[in-house]
């Protein structure tokens, strides 16, 4: 067999069981693998005094929603309750905002009903933002982690400020509220980034929101709520955005980077150093590293296609230890308004149930087999959750971070920057790695994979394959927060040059 076709299998049911249902504390709260900056320090805004930064754990991130959608006022809302704070700002808005309503729509709706109506003088605004991954985007930019530069990484805070600036946000006045104007898969991820993004930098959880589906679908909003009115979209003119913030993530005092779970915190975990519940948003095929692999007569697994690995990877699989059920499991998709299904579905899921013929899957001996009831999420644990660049993640962290109220980390590098870090040639004869590098993650100990042909595999920005941490950005979000000059940052878009993804990650 082929090198590059070869299909590594090697995991071991009994090590598996014993990783899986052990109920795990949560990670720490640096929560970076080390050599990180767990001082707390303070911040400050013009006319306060200054605040000692609330250095939070994933538990602490987390809030529980109402078995009915339509009882919450932060967190997953529905359409009836931002139709009800549309009607009265002043007077319907929650307890403790003091500031407007400021709608950040990820898309548009159908002509003439584009975008949620504002009503700027009773403080309801309504813009639509940059969402895609591109250079410009409000969401992702490509950043180094110190061993490799992964792209739609989480903002650094600089960037973080400039959209705060550039909308005139108030996040500890206002109640900010991301939603889709149309419903959509990838539309309802860029929402779960902005949720993510927000929190990160340390925004609370009282002052923030997701729209449960998509604007323009009836069974979630009012149509006569939608115009072709709007403040400010930014795609068509970013002139006319106010310019008018003054606040900083520098003057928002929790420290929620541990939502972002590295590379190093990862590798922890499949190393059998901490704990955690891995979970893999893709498809069961993507996890199985059984895309469009021909089998021959007697099911075995022959040649691999090399046409379907994302973005160019040396190889496709999962890390050790990681289970699987996919994003789509998740929402309602038949009426075309992609809203979350309700809170008793999803934590069945959770408790290793099937639902609408779907449940969690582990890997074992080259199949994909169900994890069984009560054999799934243990409580104590943390989640992992992942996907190809944690775009369908953020669709299976909402439902277990914002709905069922558990502990989440984002593996923000997600298997784009995993499925980079091997010691294999590239389509230009480079190898990616060097055989010694510590960060390998083609091995039997870290992964289930198949390599990739080499001429499909697309050259990737290593910075440094001997480092010896891979937090450089945890390392410099914290610094910026506090003041400090920032060990490493990222750029808008570039980083490794990689292929359109349209399917989110």
């Amino acid at each position: 067999m082929n090198k590059s076709t070869r299909l590594f299998n090697y995991r071991q049911p009994g090590r598996f069981f014993g990783t899986l249902l052990l109920a795990a504390a949560a990670l720490l709260t640096g929560g970076c693998g080390g050599g990180e900056d767990t001082t707390t320090g303070y911040v400050s805004s013009p006319g306060f005094e200054p605040v000692a930064i609330k250095v939070n754990s994933a538990s602490e991130i987390t809030q529980i929603s109402a078995a009915n959608y339509d009882n919450n006022v932060n967190g997953l809302i529905t359409g009836a309750t931002l139709q009800n704070w549309i009607d009265d700002w002043q007077n319907n808005r929650p307890a403790g905002i003091t500031g407007r309503l400021i709608i950040l729509q990820i898309n548009n709706g159908p002509a003439g009903t584009q975008y949620i109506t504002p009503k700027p003088d009773q403080g309801v605004l309504t813009y639509s933002i940059i969402s895609d991954t591109g250079p410009n985007s409000r969401l992702v930019m490509s950043r180094s982690n110190g061993v490799t530069t992964t792209r739609a990484m989480v903002l650094d805070g600089a960037s973080m400020d400039r959209f705060l600036r550039e909308y005139g946000i108030n996040p500890r006045q206002d109640m900010i509220v991301f939603a889709m104007g149309t419903g959509g898969a990838f539309a309802n991820m860029q929402m779960g980034r902005g949720w993510y993004l927000f929190r990160y930098w340390g925004v609370e959880a009282t002052h923030l929101a997701v729209l449960n589906g998509g604007a323009s679908n009836a069974a979630v909003m009012n149509q006569t709520y939608l115009s072709d009115t709007v403040n400010c979209d930014e795609n068509v003119d970013a002139g006319c955005l106010p310019n008018s913030g003054w606040i900083s993530v520098k003057n928002l005092p929790d420290d929620n980077t541990i939502l972002q779970a590295t590379l190093e915190d990862v590798m922890d975990v499949v190393d059998g150093r901490t704990n955690a519940f891995i979970w893999d948003a893709r498809s069961a095929n993507e996890y199985a590293a059984i895309q469009n692999v021909k089998q021959d007569g007697s099911g075995n697994n022959t040649t691999y296609l090399g046409i379907d690995f994302r973005n160019g990877g040396s190889k496709q699989g999962h890390p050790l230890g990681a289970v699987n059920l996919s994003f789509q499991n998740l929402l309602i998709t038949s009426d075309g308004s992609f809203r979350y299904k309700d809170k008793t579905t999803i934590q069945a899921y959770l408790d290793g149930q099937q639902v609408d013929g779907a449940e969690f899957l582990y890997y074992d001996a080259g199949a994909v087999i169900p994890v069984g009831p009560g054999n799934a999420y243990q409580s104590g644990q943390t989640i992992i959750t992942y996907c190809e660049t944690t775009y369908r993640a953020m669709i299976t962290g909402i439902a277990s971070a914002v709905i069922l109220g558990l502990p989440v980390r984002f593996y923000d590098g997600a298997m784009v920057e995993w499925n980079t870090l091997a010691s294999i040639q590239d389509q230009n004869s480079q190898f990616i790695l060097p055989a010694d590098s510590p960060w390998r993650t083609d091995t039997v100990a870290r992964s289930v994979f198949t390599y990739n042909t080499q001429t499909a595999i697309a050259p990737r920005q290593i910075d440094d394959p001997y480092a010896v941490h891979a937090n450089k950005i945890i390392l410099a979000d914290k610094a910026y927060k506090r003041g400090e000059t920032p060990a490493g940052g990222g750029s808008g878009g570039g980083g490794v040059l990689l292929p359109p993804n349209p399917c989110g990650g």
